[in-house]
């Protein structure tokens, strides 16, 4: 008798030091205030009936998080931050239907806020308060995420990790074009050609509406030319003039910013219609101001995009169709990195950063 009962209680200690080594220990870089990345070791929280735990494996550095890191986009300490990610499934409910243990999924940067009006009457597709990865809950640099089994999007075997990583960049220049409401010939200025403008331009081209790139980083324009871009200037004296040739004399039907490009936010208005609009993308610097005159002139409607809530699953259609080609980008996988030296070094440099290189932390080998 003794002896089974040293064989039960080892299998216990066993087993019981099997599941604090598989729940502790678990790497999570949270930020604790302004440039204050640190890892800390957590407990991985129970997985409920609805949820799955998902393994992160890549993560794209992205300029927001950087501007996370800096303090240019203001977030309530502490959080994880890590807005890009895919990763796979390790454990899921048993309502997670659709879902299981060894898919390969997107992890959505951006979440209902479960408060307002629409969300509380079952219309959460019209949610007035999205929520973002690492500003307003925590994102995905770590180990596992435990999350609702909406908050995932299974992918297909066809898109690859690196294009996963750029579902919400497309999804925002889907977004844009829905609310824009765009026809197939019309054309569309997108100042900015880095990573972020890039790929809005291709999402446009993929409709069929005709991108005109500004940019006046060589690089970028000749990334745009070989993507398919066929309309792309420099952002000089000649522009204005260079657009009219282009639009036969009729402007832009929109015209997009991208803030990552550091471009003057003064070019999109000299670059659309009368009556038409403007949009902006991205978080531009501070202290950027824009001219009542240049609004007024044109009776020109400005507003913004900033994410891509509610697109996930039609992007992942758009890419298997080939809608972004990522064969000009500059790619750097890391599987050995420091992401506070990584965060840093982009916080510091994101007049430069943002140049159509993708650097993506493999995190699981």
């Amino acid at each position: 008798m003794r002896k089974y009962c040293k064989v039960y209680l080892y299998a216990f200690l066993v087993a019981n030091c099997a599941v604090k080594a598989y729940n502790i220990g678990m790497e999570n870089w949270i930020l604790t205030g302004v440039e204050n990345l640190v890892k800390q070791d957590t407990v991985s929280p129970p997985v409920g009936a609805g949820q799955v735990k998902v393994k992160v494996t890549h993560l794209l550095i992205s300029n927001y998080d950087a501007m996370l890191f800096g303090g240019d986009v203001a977030a309530e300490y502490p959080k994880t931050i890590g807005r890009f990610a895919v990763g796979i499934i390790t454990e899921a409910g048993e309502d997670c239907y659709g879902l299981e243990k060894g898919q390969r999924v997107y992890l959505k940067g951006t979440r209902n806020c479960e408060k307002c009006i629409a969300c509380k009457s079952g219309k959460s597709e019209d949610c007035e308060e999205i929520r973002i990865a690492g500003r307003d809950f925590d994102g995905f640099l770590r180990d596992f995420v435990v999350c609702n089994y909406n908050d995932v999007a299974v992918l297909p075997d066809a898109v690859d990790d690196l294009h996963a990583l750029c579902i919400e960049t497309a999804g925002i220049a889907e977004n844009i074009y829905d609310k824009l409401n765009l026809s197939a010939g019309q054309r569309v200025a997108v100042v900015g050609s880095d990573f972020t403008g890039n790929i809005i331009a291709q999402v446009l081209q993929y409709h069929k509406v005709i991108p005109i790139v500004i940019d006046n980083n060589p690089g970028n324009l000749e990334r745009a030319k070989k993507c398919g871009i066929y309309y792309s200037f420099t952002a000089d004296d000649d522009l204005v003039s260079n657009v009219m040739d282009a639009t036969s004399g009729e402007m832009c039907a929109a015209a997009i910013y991208s803030a990552g490009s550091k471009l003057p936010i003064s070019l999109p208005p000299r670059l659309a219609g009368k009556k038409k609009s403007v949009v902006l993308v991205g978080i531009p610097p501070q202290n950027t101001m824009i001219k009542a005159h240049d609004i007024l002139a044109k009776d020109l409607t400005y507003f913004s995009v900033s994410d891509a809530y509610g697109y996930s699953d039609a992007v992942i259609n758009m890419l298997l169709h080939g809608a972004v080609n990522l064969d000009y980008f500059e790619k750097e996988v890391i599987s050995e990195y420091d992401p506070v030296a990584i965060y840093k070094d982009r916080s510091e440099n994101l007049s430069s950063a943002n140049r159509g290189k993708m650097t993506v932390l493999k995190m699981i080998l």
